[in-house]
């Protein structure tokens, strides 16, 4: 027996602005859920003020709390509760009527399309295209974007559609008009396809990047020095305790709040197997979060190794000290943008990064010449890392503090 497919789901909309919206899930169970459901309200733009979560092993309730932005279009509700129905373990068919199973099935790969677009170039057009893409549900997976001497732009976008209709003429016909809606005139083709495996293969950058870059971004893990007290999260606390539950480890966060706080612990214990059976988020007066997590291993046991609980506990205090790295480098007579996040095992990235990038320059009004989007492995992780090449004019009129800083600011939501 199961529950109904409409019960997996429950969204209670709030009655007014500013308060919060509750979304209860309620299905079988599996390692990962959390940061999988977490990653579906990060895409959606919301924020999860306060969360509780509970399981047996088979099955979990879990309940958020969770803010919408002032711009929100309320009949992105039914959206995403398909996507969160989705993320939940599979269905099946009963007499009829659709219940839920804890039998899950490897996710088929979705199918990549190259999206080509020509145009004349301005300022702000690489957010614009960005946000219609985000919208539309189309992946950003790789992107190539040079500009011409002329002032013309070739935009190139590996993607995958997330509602899985690209490749039929109506979703083209979406997607152009899309496009053509942000851009008008400025456009000169627009074109998709789809590729194979042997064109997605050859356009994957190199495996791993110049030690130049690495050094550039990736100083907090080099050194034991923090790279600027403006790039890090501040006063993360993680304790861990074994005396207060006879099963598990009990797990306490104290930090300050940023976009996607709670997906950033949820794909960390995700990537170490690591089982949640209760555990409780809430946000107090001034951003300051409390987390408590009971955990255990795959293999239902408390965490007692020192060496382990003192590897999680490292790694936790890490990613919210820094869920990303962001430097601005200059390369000769050249200023480029790094931006990297860590990639979870399950190849899965963090959403709207690009989107944030390329939002924060065109607050700070400032032209991009060309960018890059490429996965690398750094140590023994695999990062996505975003390489952009600010237009010339920008390191005449902008500091490189600045930039890092407003790029930073709106990654973590404190704009």
């Amino acid at each position: 027996m199961g529950i109904l497919h409409d019960d997996v789901v429950i969204i209670r909309q709030s009655e007014q602005e500013g308060e919060p919206s509750v979304i209860t899930v309620n299905c079988p169970d599996k390692t990962g859920l959390g940061c999988d459901l977490c990653r579906i309200l990060l895409f959606f733009g919301l924020s999860i003020v306060r969360g509780d979560l509970s399981t047996d092993g088979k099955w979990c309730y879990i309940v958020f709390w969770v803010v919408c932005k002032p711009t929100w279009d309320s009949s992105r509700w039914e959206l995403l509760k398909k996507r969160l129905v989705g993320a939940c373990p599979s269905c099946s068919s009963a007499s009829g009527i659709s219940y839920y199973r804890s039998e899950l099935q490897p996710p088929k790969p979705s199918d990549v399309f190259l999206l080509k677009i020509c145009c004349y170039d301005r300022k702000g057009l690489l957010h614009d295209v960005t946000e219609v893409l985000c919208n539309l549900e189309l992946n950003i997976k790789k992107v190539k974007v040079s500009t011409t001497p002329d002032g013309t732009v070739m935009d190139l976008f590996f993607v995958t559609d997330t509602r899985e209709l690209l490749h039929t003429t109506k979703r083209q016909k979406e997607t152009y008009k899309a496009l053509e809606d942000v851009l008008q005139d400025a456009v000169i083709s627009c074109n998709i396809e789809k590729v194979g495996p042997e064109i997605t293969a050859c356009s994957q950058a190199l495996p791993f990047l110049p030690s130049a870059i690495t050094e550039d971004i990736f100083q907090l893990e080099m050194s034991s020095e923090l790279p600027s007290v403006s790039l890090t999260a501040n006063n993360v606390s993680v304790i861990m305790d074994n005396l207060l539950s006879p099963a598990h480890t009990l797990v306490q966060i104290v930090c300050q709040d940023h976009k996607g706080l709670l997906y950033d612990i949820m794909r960390t214990l995700k990537d170490y197997n690591i089982q949640i059976s209760y555990g409780r988020f809430y946000i107090k007066q001034g951003r300051k979060c409390e987390i408590d997590l009971f955990i255990m291993q795959a293999d239902g046991k408390k965490i007692v190794d020192p060496s382990k609980q003192s590897a999680l506990s490292s790694r936790l205090q890490m990613e919210l000290l820094q869920p990303l790295r962001v430097a601005v480098v200059s390369r000769g007579p050249d200023t480029e943008l790094l931006v990297a996040n860590p990639v979870e095992l399950s190849s899965k990235g963090r959403p709207l990064v690009f989107y944030d990038i390329t939002l924060a320059l065109k607050m700070l009004n400032t032209c991009i010449f060309s960018a890059e989007i490429a996965r690398h492995m750094i140590g023994d992780r695999e990062w996505e890392v975003y390489r952009v090449l600010l237009d010339e004019g920008a390191s005449l009129s902008l500091s490189k503090r600045k930039v890092e800083e407003r790029v930073w600011k709106l990654l973590m939501g404190w704009e």
